[in-house]
């Protein structure tokens, strides 16, 4: 890799940053060099890059890096973490190498036209269209959104916030589940009820409300738990308490409702992607019946709904070879 002109990529997150680096031949799916860091252990993103390419002869020419949060300006505030990402800082870093931010949502968009099969678990075949729009709905420790339109020659990716919009309740259990939530918060997003954040809220809901009961053993696993979710799905997955089968299944069926929301908003003709990193972990319960009918539960345009595909992206890796993609694109035009 001696001199070897590359690109730059990283999926920068609150748990773990991963950088890459990728060349024109090799394309963003084969990586030269690939390492993880864990965030917190390090000041900012430079001290990573600089640790990343130390004693590395890489000519980079261009980076791209997908980051958790909204970009305004090339510049980002990381969720989670006590980071300002500057394009114009990491440009310096680089020997002024040209250096975009990307939400993450659009970096995982950026990765779906290059996705292969194996990538994938497809709920709904449907019907797509070429060239149709393309959704991507992705609840992890938070809900991100993002979509693709095909702009000539491409589909072109873009970030939302959609996220954080108001939760809309579908049912009489939804409604009352909304009510307990505004009785603790100012407001109630999406991501309130619909994301690793979201999901003990649903299981706290249903505790109080007297809908299901809480065994001992899962209370006190979960008091001693820093993050109650992984626990959560387990045991949902595994059966090991009807509470949090209940609190997975409200969960699903909102996850359906929010993604075909997503769907009619940008008239995702060409499909629907659900990405993050809670759905990789609920497969088989996202392939019952509840997902698809919470999707499709649009009145008059539940026609429209059944025909549009719907797929789980099951590479962790999508984000930075969305990054990647676009950073190899880019680069050429520099």
């Amino acid at each position: 890799m001696a001199e070897a002109t590359t690109v730059l990529a990283g999926d920068i997150g609150g748990t773990k940053t991963v950088l890459c680096l990728v060349s024109l031949e090799h394309g963003p799916r084969d990586p030269l060099l690939l390492q993880t860091f864990a965030s917190g252990n390090y000041s900012s993103l430079e001290a990573i890059v600089r640790e990343f390419l130390a004693g590395r002869r890489a000519n980079v020419v261009y980076a791209c890096f997908g980051v958790a949060g909204p970009v305004v300006n090339n510049r980002a505030q990381i969720t989670n973490l006590p980071w300002i990402v500057d394009g114009h800082t990491l440009s310096w870093e680089l020997g002024g190498a040209p250096v975009c931010l990307l939400n993450d949502l659009q970096a995982i968009a950026e990765a779906i036209p290059i996705l292969e099969p194996g990538d994938l678990e497809t709920l709904n075949v449907g019907r797509p269209e070429e060239h149709g729009a393309l959704a991507v709905v992705a609840p992890g420790t938070g809900l991100g959104e993002g979509f693709l339109v095909w702009t000539g020659d491409r589909y072109t990716a873009f970030p939302s916030e959609g996220g954080h919009s108001d939760f809309a309740p579908m049912t009489p259990t939804e409604l009352d589940l909304l009510r307990y939530l505004l009785s603790r918060y100012d407001h109630v997003s999406y991501e309130r009820v619909c994301s690793g954040k979201g999901l003990p809220n649903i299981y706290a809901f249903l505790r109080d409300t007297g809908r299901a009961g809480e065994p001992v053993w899962l209370q006190q696993k979960l008091a001693a738990a820093e993050d109650q979710t992984p626990i959560i799905v387990q045991a949902a997955m595994n059966n090991e308490a009807d509470i949090c089968t209940a609190t997975l299944d409200l969960f699903v069926s909102i996850l359906g409702g929010e993604a075909g929301n997503m769907a009619l908003k940008v008239l995702a003709t060409g499909g629907v992607y659900i990405g993050g990193g809670i759905p990789t972990h609920i497969v088989p319960k996202l392939k019952q019946p509840l997902f698809m009918e919470a999707f499709t539960n649009k009145g008059r345009l539940s026609g429209l709904l059944k025909k549009i595909p719907v797929h789980v992206i099951l590479t962790p890796q999508a984000a930075i070879i969305g990054a990647a993609r676009y950073g190899l694109m880019a680069q050429e035009h520099v």
